[in-house]
């Protein structure tokens, strides 16, 4: 873990973990590809957390316009992501960090 923050223009540190659907993410893969807007949030269904999810999801078509994708990022296991997924009806990825190892690369641990 690093206590360093991350700088605007460094490269992200790269991690994989498993979306909401089951299937295995690698964030290599988006890179060079898409703009990434990767945000990390305590939990769903929670208001402050639901606000910003369905924020992103009110603007969607903006984001995908700049060739955008969206990566959410909590503890909550993937059961609860689905379920978070189908009641607002968010059409990006949710990934599970329940050991909180790519919140520790990203030094966003004291966040959440």
């Amino acid at each position: 873990m690093s206590n360093e923050k991350i700088k605007v223009g460094s490269k992200a540190p790269l991690f994989e973990a498993i979306a909401d659907n089951g299937e295995k993410i690698s964030l290599a893969n988006y890179i060079g590809k898409y703009n990434i807007v990767l945000y990390f949030y305590p939990k769903d269904f929670t208001p402050g957390c639901t606000k910003e999810a369905c924020s992103f999801r009110d603007n969607w078509d903006k984001l995908k316009d700049y060739n955008a994708i969206v990566i959410g990022i909590s503890s909550d296991n993937l059961e609860t992501h689905k379920r978070f997924k189908e009641k607002y009806k968010i059409p990006f990825i949710l990934l599970s960090d329940s050991k909180k190892e790519i919140r520790k690369k990203y030094n966003a641990e004291g966040f959440i």
